[in-house]
């Protein structure tokens, strides 16, 4: 499904099926929603899941004059919830969403600046800075550099699967999260080869984007919500803001989980899967 949102943005809107109540999955950044499909195969006997593509990831299309902000993406969770209610004949519902990094920022950011547009959110690591939080007086991110230097082009999928399943970070994903993020992750190109959907230089503007998301701005989301941090990545930064970040929160719960990196619910889908469905309050399988 095809959902407009600002900036000229024609967002991608995957509905990846199921029965129950909607629930709006957002991905991290450089991913995008089918990312997720074997962690949301835990969830579809329980829920309606819906994946969204942020601007400039996946199927979606980057802001009409290439600026990306964090206010942006807020505004992309909010479209994509108006659509799926219009769809469902719902308007103005509340929904559960689950974020990932990026992801859960966003869903933190729609919530704060349109009370109700979120019931409950499980968020494994969001994006969200200490209060008081500042960038370098140069504006760098340390995350900028590295993507803008991402290979985007390889001879076909199973180049790129080869290649990311040999090398940090993304080996450190579950091989069939790995090989859905290839398989949608990549536009065929004329002469056979693939491109990488999320352009190098749309990752280092997401990384770069202004309008972060701070824990005292997260004292304003008044739902339920679940930070989960993985703690085998003993550098994180998102390691270390998830606790501020969930006693921040007015209504927040830390969970954390000694075995995962980062990457969380594209590194164990079941273990994720069954705290979000034990969060939601749906029965296990």
């Amino acid at each position: 499904m095809h959902v407009p949102s600002t900036n000229g943005v024609s967002l991608m809107l995957h509905d990846l099926g199921g029965d129950g109540p909607p629930v709006l999955l957002c991905h991290a950044t450089g991913f995008h929603g089918r990312t997720y499909i074997p962690f949301v195969a835990h969830l579809t006997d329980a829920y309606h899941v819906w994946a969204l593509d942020f601007r400039g990831h996946g199927a979606s299309t980057p802001p009409a004059d290439e600026h990306f902000a964090w206010s942006g993406m807020a505004d992309d969770v909010r479209a994509c919830v108006a659509a799926i209610n219009a769809h469902d004949g719902a308007e103005g519902r509340s929904m559960r969403a689950i974020g990932h990094s990026m992801g859960g920022a966003a869903i933190l950011l729609a919530e704060l600046e349109s009370p109700g547009t979120i019931e409950q959110a499980y968020l494994f690591e969001p994006i969200v800075f200490p209060a008081g939080w500042e960038r370098p007086a140069d504006g760098s991110n340390h995350m900028a550099g590295p993507a803008r230097k991402r290979r985007e082009v390889f001879a076909s999928r199973a180049e790129a699967m080869w290649r990311y399943s040999g090398r940090p970070p993304l080996n450190l994903m579950r091989a069939d999260c790995l090989a859905a993020y290839v398989e949608f992750g990549f536009d065929d190109l004329p002469d056979g080869s693939v491109r990488l959907a999320c352009r190098a230089e749309y990752e280092a503007r997401t990384f770069e984007a202004s309008g972060l998301m701070t824990s005292d701005r997260a004292a304003g989301v008044q739902v339920p919500v679940v930070v989960g941090v993985g703690l085998a990545d003993k550098q994180s930064n998102t390691m270390a803001f998830a606790p501020a970040t969930a006693e921040a929160l007015p209504y927040g719960v830390l969970k954390e989980y000694s075995h995962l990196g980062h990457w969380g619910p594209l590194e164990d889908p079941v273990t994720i899967a069954v705290d979000v469905r034990e969060f939601f309050g749906a029965a296990r399988a």
